[in-house]
């Protein structure tokens, strides 16, 4: 079973002190659990965020109050400028709170869908998620709706314009990320058609990618500068 609710957090850092925060938020683990709650993983800008961000997403065992989830996840953590955080159910996937090991390349995708289309979004996403994964050699971490409770200032559009969500995938890198935009062969000229679909249901969306800082398998050492 998957959690019952989840938290999607973009913390600002002061400058280049990102790393430094970062790992101040993953020694919150205990705090985290102590409140009912556990960190689902931490990741870092790589295209389309600033430098001095921050994502985290946080795992509840009770419906997700994102005042309180928020708290937890940052207490008294030095060097953090600001916040922002919105609860969130999980839909198709996760389907297990088991976090996201392996490092790539993470994309971040907010959709905006009006309700009457958001029943054909997931049909769409059933389709398309299988073809996706197997020729692309990547996965699809989840697909959250948001609640509407966010704290702080946010960019994303208000409550009431229709159903937010929030679609997580991995690639193994950003070479792969597009390459998924390029079909080759009718297989995944299907794949893409039954996605931009999707992506046409949308009356707005946007993407920015990262790595995950809370990986396993290899430490998050790149540079993008």
């Amino acid at each position: 079973m998957s959690a019952p609710g989840y938290v999607h957090h973009r913390i600002t850092a002061a400058p280049r002190r990102w790393r430094e925060v970062a790992e101040a938020l993953a020694r919150r683990r205990a705090a985290l659990a102590e409140a009912g709650g556990a960190l689902y993983g931490l990741w870092r800008s790589q295209i389309g965020r600033p430098r001095d961000e921050v994502t985290a997403i946080t795992a509840w065992s009770a419906l997700a109050d994102a005042t309180r989830a928020e708290a937890a996840l940052i207490g008294g953590t030095a060097d953090v400028r600001g916040a922002s955080s919105r609860a969130m159910a999980p839909t198709l996937r996760p389907t297990t709170p088991a976090p996201p090991q392996r490092q790539g390349n993470y994309a971040f995708r907010w959709f905006l869908t009006p309700e009457r289309d958001w029943a054909e979004f997931l049909a769409l996403c059933t389709q398309g998620w299988p073809g996706f994964e197997a020729a692309y050699d990547s996965q699809v971490i989840g697909l959250w709706r948001c609640s509407g409770e966010v704290t702080g200032a946010t960019e994303m559009p208000g409550a009431g314009e229709g159903i937010l969500s929030l679609l997580l995938t991995r690639r193994p890198d950003l070479a792969m990320w597009e390459r998924s935009k390029l079909p080759q062969g009718p297989a995944e000229a299907a794949v893409r058609e039954a996605l931009s679909r999707r992506y046409d249901l949308c009356t707005w969306t946007v993407v920015y990618t990262t790595t995950l800082l809370t990986a396993t398998d290899r430490p998050d050492q790149a540079r993008w500068a």
